[in-house]
């Protein structure tokens, strides 16, 4: 003790130079438990997509198949890619426009849209004015269901129709309805 009194600068120096290896090797322990909690993480993170990826190599030769299934499914409800866009609009506007007459309503107007080409689809549209019964349109309507390629009614507006009411006049209400259908061609 008395060897700490009398040299008190040289114990201090002696001090903080074995404090100084302390903090340097707690420095570096602390440092590799920061970079092991880091590497911890992003091995968590990593961890689903390489499940997900591992999942997708097991069952590969399934979604291949399934995939072929989609694909000739999606081939009977579009156009094939190789009839023209001019000739596909004007097939669809006259089979729509048979489907209407089929039912019962008289088509006052129609025109062919734009051909909008969006990913993998060119869209074809259809505009339409009919005119007739309720009964006439819902059956109209049915027959757009069931038509193949498949065709979607876009937009409809019915409202009705205009008649002069007199003493000859039905009864059955009269409708004039506006819509616009759209079809599927494989663009590439």
């Amino acid at each position: 003790m008395n060897w700490l009194k009398v040299h008190q600068r040289t114990a201090w120096i002696c001090g903080l130079t074995l404090l100084v290896p302390v903090l340097v090797y707690l420095n570096v322990i602390f440092s590799l438990l920061g970079v092991h909690s880091e590497t911890q993480a992003e091995i968590d993170r990593i961890e689903p997509r390489i499940a997900r990826l591992q999942g997708l190599i097991d069952y590969e030769d399934q979604l291949r198949e399934a995939a072929v299934i989609v694909d000739s499914q999606v081939l009977e409800l579009v156009y094939p890619v190789s009839e023209d866009q001019a000739t596909v609009s004007a097939e669809l506007q006259t089979q729509v426009r048979d489907i209407f007459d089929t039912a019962g309503l008289s088509v006052t107007n129609s025109q062919v849209l734009p051909v909008r080409e969006q990913g993998n689809f060119d869209y074809i549209g259809v505009k339409l004015t009919v005119k007739g019964s309720l009964q006439a349109l819902d059956e109209a309507l049915a027959g757009l269901a069931v038509y193949l390629p498949l065709v979607l009614v876009e937009s409809l507006d019915v409202y009705p129709a205009r008649v002069a009411r007199g003493k000859d006049a039905s009864n059955q209400q009269t409708l004039t309805a506006s819509l616009q259908v759209l079809s599927l061609r494989a663009a590439k």
